[in-house]
Order: structure tokens, then C-alpha cells, then sequence
């Protein structure tokens, strides 16, 4: 024979709706640390992959560059160099 006892019947209904209460109030903080940790690192100085991967992409670009200017100077001095050396044509006079 169960005997029907209201003291444990809300005691129980109390527990679990605090244990509830809880829960939310345990989801609601870890989504206001979130939003706070978001707003944090995003007033830092950070970039994005895409962005840091495009300025890369740039830097090679402008190395490729650079390099090949550096053949082009040194190939135009070797030149410049090469004709300084070479006798000079003779010069027509006016007569």
C-alpha cells in the first residue's frame, strides 16, 4: 500500500524545477561569456585567414617582383658596363 505523502510530492517538484532554473541560468551565463569573449577579440588587432592569406599572396607577388627588377637592373649594368669598356665609335667630324 503507497501512502501518499504531499511534503515529498513538492519537495520533488520543487528540486527539479530549481535544477531546471538552474540549467537555464548555467546556459544563459555561458552565452553571455561568449558574446563577451566575441566582443573582446574582435576590439583586438586581429585579422581574418582570408585577410592574412591575401596579404601573403601580395608580399609574394611583390618578392617576385622585386626579384625580377634585381635581374633587370643587373643585366642593364652588366650592359652599361660592357659598352663603357668597348672603344668608342669614332666621331665624324664636319669638314
Amino acid at each position: 500500500m503507497q501512502t501518499e505523502n504531499r511534503f515529498f510530492d513538492d519537495l520533488a517538484k520543487f528540486i527539479n524545477g530549481a535544477a531546471g532554473t538552474l540549467a537555464g541560468m548555467g546556459r544563459e551565463a555561458e552565452a553571455a561569456a561568449r558574446e563577451r569573449t566575441k566582443e573582446w577579440i574582435g576590439g583586438l588587432d586581429f585579422v581574418s585567414r582570408d585577410e592574412f592569406d591575401a596579404v601573403k599572396a601580395m608580399a609574394a607577388a611583390a618578392r617576385d617582383e622585386g626579384d625580377a627588377l634585381k635581374a633587370r637592373v643587373a643585366a642593364l649594368e652588366a650592359a652599361l658596363a660592357a659598352s663603357a669598356t668597348a672603344e668608342p665609335a669614332p666621331r665624324k667630324t664636319k669638314k
